[in-house]
């Protein structure tokens, strides 16, 4: 079966990483057919195990080789594509939209976090099949009140998130 693995904390603040030694990280690991999309951590492979085993397998691997603590969500090719037919928002150049993978029950925790945070004009969230989207200004990511709250220590187990054209880009890999 094919999955994405979608990697936490990838290339930012003094986790750095080259997707290339990600890649043989999973190799070494057992993973099949094994590519990277962008430098943001998005690995597409195959393997026979469940998608339990395969996050404790990475995870481990990830950790010992890259000595850091490591959070990585796996997907399945059909719960990818959820993600991408599932954006409840219009295309539009003045904004970022992102969705947020991570642990089941997150998507109501930022959704809470989210109405609790100051918002910029058209700023919007919104839950879809369980899944959580985020609208926001170009150039407010950052420095938007739920941006902030993005990385809070409390949640980096629970999610991690990417813009909505990571999806589309990591569809086409597994295809």
């Amino acid at each position: 079966m094919k999955y994405c693995a979608f990697l936490r904390g990838v290339n930012v603040k003094g986790t750095n990483m080259k997707m290339a030694d990600v890649c043989q990280v999973f190799k070494d690991a057992g993973m099949k057919d094994v590519s990277s999309i962008l430098a943001s951590g998005n690995i597409v492979f195959s393997s026979d195990k469940s998608v339990e085993d395969l996050k404790t397998i990475l995870e481990k691997a990830m950790s010992d080789h890259f000595s850091y603590e490591a959070f990585l969500f796996v997907k399945s090719q059909a719960e990818t594509e959820v993600f991408w037919n599932s954006i409840p928002f219009e295309k539009n150049d003045n904004f970022h939209i992102y969705s947020f993978v991570g642990i089941p029950g997150v998507e109501k925790v930022l959704m809470e976090e989210f109405q609790k945070a100051a918002q910029a004009e058209n700023e919007k969230a919104e839950i879809i099949n369980d899944l959580f989207y985020w609208q926001v200004p170009k150039g407010n990511t950052l420095d938007s009140t739920f941006g902030k709250v993005l990385g809070k220590k409390s949640l980096k187990d629970q999610f991690t998130s990417r813009n909505v054209n990571t999806f589309e880009k990591v569809l086409k890999k597994m295809n």
